[in-house]
């Protein structure tokens, strides 16, 4: 009897050493801030799509989705055969034109031609500089050039594969410069009107970043009642145009009674947390929650009061609480 007794009190004693070493917060009606979130689209403030301007074979691919590529660096070669015998076509015509009005100048001049003549030679000399200035350019988009600094999102052209003029070939965007946008409905505008900070929330990346500039655009959309909202990113080499994220605005703030959204165990509709008790013990505590608030916490309706700590980590209080109930 008085083994099972030494060995029950070095049991607890070991389960309250073990509880000590769990990170706990105690928990106290503090400011935090208020508002509401809307999904969004990390979107690149700058970003462009090179297209096709002759038609013609890809011949040769010097870049993919993902490389970093230079303003003027050569992305793509397309096979420019025929825009090459179209400048020697113009450049030809050019010639022959020049020819022409020299001769019939001349002709003017010796009284045989009349001064219309002359007029037509000359627009005919003009309209053939055009054409050979035109087939020049022509030629020269053969090679596919980067127009900006930037990152290759998308590759859209094979090898191989037939361009034609205004075909797009491949989506580059400046990988410093984004942004996400936000659809708020229409009861939301008279507060958003005079928002002025948000923080972002990117799930996948588990990050949350200070957004630097807000905008609310002046229109809606007559079909679904919505605004667009700009929100500007500070540099976040992680995210990527098309990536999901969440955009919390800040309408006021109030003081409320939170726990860390981490710390809080579900079960269906059931929400609990683990609190440590005044001799060590842990207490699984069920909670009636309220909506997020600040930055990754939960407001506590009840369940909860000011001075309770509660465990930061639910799975190893889980753990713990289950080592000590099997001894």
């Amino acid at each position: 009897m008085k083994e099972k007794l030494l060995f029950g009190l070095l049991s607890a004693l070991a389960f309250a050493l073990q509880a000590q070493t769990l990170s706990t917060i105690t928990v106290q009606p503090h400011a935090v801030d208020l508002g509401f979130p809307a999904e969004s689209l990390v979107e690149a403030v700058q970003q462009t799509t090179v297209g096709a301007q002759i038609a013609g074979r890809v011949l040769e691919v010097k870049a993919d989705a993902g490389q970093t590529v230079k303003k003027g660096q050569l992305l793509m070669r397309i096979d420019g055969r025929e825009a090459e015998e179209a400048a020697r076509a113009a450049e030809a015509q050019y010639a022959n034109a020049k020819v022409t009005y020299e001769r019939t100048k001349s002709l003017v001049a010796q009284k045989f031609m009349s001064s219309a003549a002359l007029d037509k030679a000359k627009a005919d000399l003009d309209s053939a500089a055009a054409n050979r200035s035109a087939a020049g350019a022509s030629q020269s988009h053969a090679a596919i050039v980067s127009p900006m600094n930037g990152v290759v999102a998308r590759r859209l052209t094979e090898l191989g594969d037939m361009a034609t003029p205004g075909k797009p070939l491949f989506l580059i965007y400046e990988p410093g410069s984004l942004r996400v946008t936000a659809s708020v409905p229409q009861y939301r505008l008279a507060e958003m009107r005079g928002v002025k900070t948000a923080r972002v929330e990117f799930p996948e990346l588990g990050k949350w970043v200070e957004a630097t500039a807000v905008t609310l655009l002046p229109t809606a959309d007559a079909s679904t009642h919505v605004s667009q909202v700009r929100v500007s990113l500070p540099a976040l080499p992680e995210a990527t145009p098309g990536m999901f994220a969440r955009v919390h605005f800040v309408v006021g703030q109030a003081a409320k009674l939170t726990v860390p959204a981490a710390a809080v165990l579900r079960r269906g509709e059931v929400a609990a947390v683990y609190v440590q008790l005044p001799d060590g013990r842990l207490s699984l505590r069920q909670l009636r929650l309220g909506d997020l608030v600040g930055q990754g916490e939960i407001e506590v309706l009840a369940g909860l009061v000011a001075g309770d700590k509660v465990v930061t980590d639910p799975v190893k209080a889980g753990i713990a609480l289950k080592q000590n109930s099997g001894k």
